[in-house]
């Protein structure tokens, strides 16, 4: 056998409605490494393709939504454990995408699969901690539960290509909601190649549809579209006038806003933790998640039901 072979380049695409689809505009653009070198070719989505995802994230929502919490999370540890078996292909893409030493993306991709592991935990936890009975004056059951708000655009942080995208796309198909993701623009292969993981993990199609492009171009229609339900605008952290905009787009039907984080870090680290990849777009991605991306696109259902009463002596359960 010849040790001349040639390599087979491997084709990134979209991932939409659990299938592989090419952008229908047909167009591609490169994707470098910080040194400038030459990485890829990988779709530049158009309107078109981002009205197929929505469609595709509302057709599986009834599913999704309606499967049990329980369920929800057995997928999402099936999900992280799929990206262990990649393990070694996602520390070489992380590397490229970032710029980082093989360790330090090894370190990454490890927290991208914990944090799977992390909200595949919370799936039948978050009902719990958000909802709950209601004391009221009467005799009257009264019970709150979350629901999840719909299909959900997000839009990925742009220097934390695995670990920041995972961060804010696992909360939101963990509550019940379907997604669609516009991927980092300078960094888009790990989120495609996510893509494949989540196909072969049990996840419906159609629960995350991935879209690579440039932000702007892509979030703007997905904003306004009517039947989008919630946005999370992580990926716009860099541009306000930009965050500005889709907000004001969103606010057509009423869409939940979830707004890029503010960095929280004391003045003498920042110079520090501006260096490290999990700290761009103003979120240290390393940190404990906490609860607030799940509760970020879940809804409030409250039902009231009347007790009854149990024999003439007028007592209640």
């Amino acid at each position: 056998m010849s040790d001349g072979r040639l390599s087979v380049f491997k084709t990134y695409k979209l991932y939409v409605g659990g299938k592989f689809p090419r952008s229908e505009s047909g167009r591609v653009y490169e994707v470098t490494d910080p040194k400038g070198k030459w990485l890829a070719n990988v779709p530049q989505s158009s309107r078109k393709d981002a009205r197929d995802a929505v469609v595709a994230a509302r057709k599986a929502f009834g599913g999704w939504s309606g499967a049990t919490a329980y369920n929800r999370g057995q997928i999402l540890y099936r999900i992280a454990e799929m990206l262990e078996g990649r393990r070694e292909q996602f520390v070489r893409e992380v590397a490229d995408a970032e710029g980082l030493s093989k360790s330090k993306a090894a370190a990454v991709v490890d927290a991208a699969i914990d944090r799977w592991v992390w909200y595949a935990g919370w799936t039948d936890k978050i009902g719990q901690v958000v909802g709950g009975a209601n004391p009221v004056a009467g005799p009257f059951f009264n019970l709150s539960t979350p629901e999840p708000t719909g299909v959900v655009v997000v839009l990925a942080p742009q220097g934390s290509s695995l670990l920041g995208l995972v961060s804010v796309l696992a909360p939101v198909i963990a509550t019940g909601n379907t997604a669609v993701v516009v991927a980092s623009a300078d960094a888009p292969l790990p989120a495609l190649s996510l893509g494949e993981v989540l196909a072969t993990s049990d996840l419906p199609g159609g629960v995350v549809n991935i879209l690579s492009g440039r932000t702007a171009e892509l979030a703007t229609p997905l904003a306004s579209h009517q039947d989008v339900n919630g946005i999370d605008l992580t990926g716009a952290a860099g541009d306000t006038e930009l965050a500005k905009e889709l907000e004001a787009a969103a606010a057509e039907n009423l869409k939940r806003v979830l707004r890029p984080s503010v960095s929280r870090h004391r003045p003498e680290k920042e110079a520090k933790d501006a260096a490290r990849p999990q700290a761009v777009d103003g979120a240290d991605w390393s940190a404990d998640p906490g609860t607030h991306r799940l509760t970020a696109f879940l809804e409030t259902k409250t039902v009231w039901h009347p007790t009854g009463a149990l024999g003439a002596s007028g007592s209640s359960y």
